[in-house]
């Protein structure tokens, strides 16, 4: 399955933070460093140092942003009584309950608290990120599609309209991919489709409203969406994107063609 922990290798690198063990995998530089290559390699033309550069600075922003997200997970667990720990790997991060299920956590608005604290964890550094920067009398760089969001979207624009240039190349870009990475990625994990976050606030809301069938129906609103998504993205040729919501969208059938769990 997608969001399935990946069996340790001796390529892992593991330290603990707050104690909380986290495991990262080989494969998750990999990932990351060809969710980069593109914009890095346009950016450095035929300049092979600075394109490890530019490389570094993506993979850098991506492994403190996932790890970040994790531990808003990993924390909320923590307030009700339940270890875990946290894994990067190729798909993201997982937040992996450990021992014994805590007695907490039986209760679906605790599970939905929990489900919600990664991506609220995101845009909580990204919003002290920007204040800093338009504090200290910086603008922030153009935020691309991250601008086109309702609301936030405006208020993003003028931000980059204020103040003096931020002092390097290489600064502009790692907010630039902070902006990119804490906004537009949590947002696209609050989409309704399980596993993901958001399809998990709705599966948790629709139990903690105590509808019976809570799985199919945020299975099969999730199998639309994702389906949807992953046919968007063939189209645009964003095989990455396209592959993650085909799994999803799999994975959402698949639980549509177990009637038997239904709450």
């Amino acid at each position: 399955m997608l969001l399935t922990e990946p069996q340790p290798t001796p390529a892992d690198f593991q330290f603990s933070i707050a104690g909380i063990p986290v495991r990262v995998t080989g494969w998750f530089w990999v990932a990351a460093a060809l969710l980069g290559w593109g914009v890095a390699r346009g950016l450095a033309g035929d300049n092979g140092r600075m394109l490890l550069v530019y490389l570094g600075v993506w993979v850098a922003v991506v492994f403190v942003s996932i790890l970040i997200h994790e531990l808003g997970h990993a924390l909320v667990f923590a307030r009700f009584r339940q270890p875990a720990r946290i894994v990067l790997y190729h798909f993201g991060g997982l937040a992996v309950p450990t021992g014994l299920p805590s007695r907490s956590l039986q209760q679906p608005w605790r599970r939905l608290l929990v489900a919600a604290a990664g991506p609220l964890a995101q845009l909580l550094f990204i919003g002290i990120v920007i204040l800093v920067i338009v504090a200290a009398g910086y603008r922030l760089p153009p935020t691309g599609m991250v601008a086109r969001l309702p609301v936030i979207g405006d208020w993003l624009a003028a931000a980059a309209e204020r103040g003096q240039p931020l002092p390097s190349r290489l600064a502009n870009l790692a907010v630039y991919h902070l902006l990119f990475v804490n906004i537009g990625w949590a947002v696209l994990n609050l989409l309704p489709v399980p596993p993901l976050d958001g399809g998990t606030i709705v599966l948790e809301g629709l139990r903690a409203a105590g509808v019976s069938a809570a799985v199919s129906i945020a299975s099969l609103f999730g199998l639309l969406i994702a389906g949807t998504i992953a046919l968007w993205a063939f189209q645009r040729q964003d095989l990455y994107l396209a592959v993650m919501f085909a799994l999803l969208a799999y994975g959402c059938f698949q639980r549509l063609s177990q009637p038997r769990i239904n709450s």
